[in-house]
């Protein structure tokens, strides 16, 4: 089997589980176990999107905590350097 390319890994990475197909689900929960770091960044970026799907920004602090030693820690930063504009647009109605 041919080693996924970053793109589809992070495509994998990022969709809710119980739309992959059986080997695309298979392919995560290797790849989860093996790098244990990616469940965490997964889960991140989970509950960022549920911030910004339910337009509450409540947990964003907490949020930040807890995913700034992540594999998003990058995403984490730019989020704290612009934090008054995130939480505004995570309320935002449009």
């Amino acid at each position: 089997m041919r080693t996924p390319s970053a793109r589809v890994l992070a495509r994998l990475m990022t969709s809710a589980q119980d739309g992959l197909g059986k080997s695309d689900a298979i392919l995560v929960a290797v790849i989860e176990n093996c790098v244990p770091e990616l469940v965490t960044a997964r889960k991140a970026i989970g509950d960022f999107q549920s911030m910004i799907r339910s337009k509450s920004a409540a947990k964003l602090d907490g949020w930040i905590e807890l995913a700034k030693d992540s594999l998003v820690a990058s995403f984490v930063n730019g989020v704290e350097k612009d934090l008054t504009a995130v939480r505004n647009a995570i309320i935002s109605p449009c």
